[in-house]
């Protein structure tokens, strides 16, 4: 039986299409996503490696690969293709996709704990209190830092609610693949030109 396929959307640089025309496919280096977010990138790519590392247990990377494509899952919320850049229209094998919420993704960005729901949002909030926290941010980044490995470790282990969906919306869901294959290459959209069933400023 021929396995379900999703559409997703997704903007990369336009040097991707020679990548995509001499291997038939599209991986992302860890190299780009340093050079992309400069100052800020050793940060970003601690968060970025766990992410990496836990989505690969969920589906399962290509050796030759070292970093994710995210992509939209609608191309109500797809990034505009902007000069240097397109976007890529893709259906891909549901089994080949990750999806991952966001907003739950900022959490682990800024490297503190994501709750179950709000009820333990405020009991966590009485919980670092009781340990002498003034912030959410003290134990991985701040003046605790070091201090409580045990907490360090519960904030860790709830980064993995980020592949948990309570609400699936197009604005909060994203879909995580490891590469692009020209199979999967449905349109590809230049910068002045709309995906198919859009409307301009709606893309």
């Amino acid at each position: 039986m021929e396995e379900k396929t999703v559409k997703l959307y997704t903007r990369q640089n336009d040097k991707t299409l020679l990548a995509l025309e001499r291997d038939g496919r599209i991986i992302n280096n860890r190299r780009y996503v340093e050079m992309h977010f400069g100052d800020i990138a050793p940060l970003f790519l601690e968060s970025y490696d766990w992410f990496t590392k836990e989505a690969a247990r969920r589906v399962p990377k290509p050796e030759d690969v070292e970093a994710s494509i995210w992509c939209s899952i609608d191309k109500a919320n797809c990034l505009r293709p902007i000069e240097g850049t397109v976007v890529y229209v893709l259906e891909v094998p549901q089994s080949q996709v990750v999806y991952f919420d966001e907003y739950k993704w900022d959490f682990v960005l800024n490297r503190i704990y994501i709750p179950k729901d709000e009820e333990d949002g405020a009991a966590y909030g009485e919980h670092i209190k009781a340990l002498g926290a003034s912030s959410r941010f003290d134990f991985l980044v701040g003046k605790l830092k070091g201090k409580y490995p045990e907490e360090e470790q519960r904030i860790k282990e709830s980064w993995e609610r980020v592949f948990e969906i309570d609400k699936w919306t197009i604005f909060n869901v994203c879909g995580n693949i490891w590469e692009i294959k020209a199979e999967w290459v449905k349109e590809i959209v230049r910068p002045g030109e709309l995906i198919e069933g859009t409307t301009p400023g709606k893309m």
